[in-house]
């Protein structure tokens, strides 16, 4: 019995830790991993967190066709199969939970979730859930209430069989084959469609108390960049959380590269950000990565107005980021209350200058929303604003293939994209290699053989066995 109280003990005083030992191991290692060129003092990955993750190879096929696409040419041909999913997620997440610790953000990815049934979805979200990640469904959005209802609600009970969703919806005009609408000329076409989204999930929480994060994902071409700000303008209060632009690659099924993809520079995409923001968005303040790679802004919008989380121009938010950093590390804030009181109360007693900074640093975000009087007329709302620009499968390749060998170019474009790989912030789990995967690296070397053997293993046409006796 005293050795239980003790277990008991020990567990709860690691429950209440800022941050797990197993997290604290793994920053230490990404850390350790990342080229020196970003270990800077705003740096995110290595210290607060260990970088996002992928699913690959779960559910390959989609039912929309978009220009361009990542995947390869083959994922079409892979039948959609809940026991393959089931089996591939269980094993990719334990292996990120041994090699990243738990808390990490995490995203059920390949070809289109809702074609998953809605039990085998929840399925998904559970393994990944028990595997201590943080799933989030990447989705073209075109589906029904019904299909979501089902995935939230236990098909017996009738009960709600989790307590919040995560989605992602892509919505761009590069896409083709959505119901209502098969082909779009221009963004502000799909606006209906993106309010019909966040509806849903909105009703799902009026009617059952299932709550939700909701991002919105746009692939940016040479067709559709200078409506970006219209689109934010018109999204920001449909209910999405994030806005994630991602300019197009050279990458996946060659047949669908129209444009030529490098007539703007990632600068442009995040001018054009701002410009929808209606403000300076302040991405310098974190980073996350390569900067060549990734631009992420925290913020709130109080009434018409934006204040940016932190201002990268004011030493004194750079200050209170490290000793935010320091004071709680990969902290997970999203715990039961009582827990996350310890974990604060723990947090400040090991730093508790800690104290000082984070009340002059409320005051300093109190002024830039516009004072206290704002904050009590408008509720704020939070919105981040994120850019991931991935790389050509041309680069990709060679660069991949000598980082394997430990060996690191001599060609400065290739040794620019060894350095982003070597930085990365979004990887893929590959268990039966002991390899984590940056996706750009997974989208140009290992899906199109990934894909050709799941073709054979998952045809598209099932043939039924033989009778007995045939």
């Amino acid at each position: 019995m005293l050795s239980a109280v003790a277990a008991r003990l020990r567990d709860l005083e690691v429950l209440t830790r800022p941050e797990h030992p197993d997290l604290t191991a793994a920053l230490a290692t990404r850390w350790d991993e990342l080229p020196a060129h970003v270990k800077t003092p705003n740096q995110m990955l290595g210290r607060r967190t260990a970088g996002c993750e992928g699913t690959h190879g779960v559910f390959p096929r989609c039912n929309l066709a978009c220009t361009p696409c990542y995947h390869s040419k083959d994922a079409n041909r892979v039948r959609t199969d809940g026991e393959h999913t089931r089996r591939e997620i269980d094993s990719q997440m334990a292996f990120l939970r041994e090699q990243r610790g738990p808390g990490q953000n995490a995203q059920l990815i390949g070809g289109e979730v809702s074609l998953l049934s809605p039990d085998d979805h929840f399925a998904a979200l559970d393994a990944m859930l028990r595997h201590g990640r943080k799933p989030m469904s990447m989705s073209h959005g075109d589906f029904d209430y019904d299909y979501l209802e089902a995935l939230a609600l236990d098909p017996v009970s009738g009960k709600p069989r989790v307590k919040h969703l995560s989605f992602a919806g892509h919505f761009d005009s590069m896409m083709y084959g959505r119901r209502g609408i098969k082909k779009v000329d221009t963004e502000d076409q799909l606006h209906e469609h993106r309010r019909r989204f966040c509806a849903m999930f909105q009703r799902l929480e009026r009617e059952h108390g299932v709550t939700h994060y909701l991002a919105h994902n746009m692939t940016v071409t040479p067709r559709n960049i200078d409506q970006i700000p219209a689109v934010l303008r018109a999204c920001r209060d449909m209910g999405f959380r994030m806005f994630s632009f991602q300019p197009a690659a050279f990458v996946g099924n060659t047949n669908r590269w129209k444009d030529d993809y490098r007539e703007f520079s990632t600068d442009r995409v995040w001018e054009k950000v701002e410009e929808g923001a209606g403000a300076r968005l302040h991405p310098n303040a974190f980073q996350i990565g390569d900067v060549r790679c990734n631009r992420t802004a925290y913020g709130s919008y109080v009434g018409e107005r934006y204040a940016p989380l932190l201002d990268e121009d004011d030493p004194r938010d750079a200050a209170a980021l490290s000793g935010f950093v320091d004071t709680f590390g990969g902290m997970d804030f999203v715990a039961p209350a009582p827990v996350l009181a310890a974990r604060l109360l723990r947090g400040y007693a090991r730093n508790h200058r800690f104290l000082v900074t984070s009340a002059s640093f409320a005051a300093r975000f109190v002024k830039r929303a516009g004072g206290p009087r704002a904050l009590l007329r408008e509720r704020p709302q939070a919105v981040t604003y994120v850019m991931h620009a991935f790389m050509d499968a041309k680069d990709v390749r060679p660069a991949w293939a000598l980082l394997r060998k430990g060996v690191m170019s001599d060609d400065p474009r290739i040794r620019e994209t060894q350095e982003r790989l070597q930085a990365c912030s979004y990887a893929m789990a590959h268990p039966e290699t002991d390899e984590l995967v940056p996706a750009c690296a997974q989208h140009s070397v290992l899906d199109p053989m990934e894909n050709l053997r799941l073709q054979q293993e998952l045809p598209l046409v099932q043939v039924a066995p033989a009778p007995v006796g045939a």
